[in-house]
């Protein structure tokens, strides 16, 4: 026998998507930063004077590497959820 499945409360659609416009918000930073980031070294391959941004750009690869577990942590559970609640709502 099988345990029941426990019932989908507005609280729980209301945090599926909170995590998923969490996972949205992320990712668009993480692009934003990829996007900066070759700018950066863009701007550092024209000039020897800004060679500084060449590092920027390390810094915000950095940055986009922390972030994926993060991304991966909101947008796995919110897609779950989300599955959920339109399975509930058949």
């Amino acid at each position: 026998m099988q345990p029941q499945p426990r019932e989908i409360t507005a609280d729980y659609r209301r945090r599926a998507g909170i995590l998923t416009w969490s996972a949205i918000v992320v990712g668009a930073l993480m692009a934003v930063a990829l996007v900066v980031s070759v700018v950066f070294l863009v701007r550092a391959d024209q000039d020897t004077r800004n060679a500084a941004y060449g590092y920027l750009a390390l810094v915000l690869w950095v940055g986009i590497a922390a972030a994926v577990p993060v991304l991966l942590a909101l947008a796995i559970p919110a897609a779950r959820m989300r599955r959920r609640v339109r399975e509930q709502r058949r």
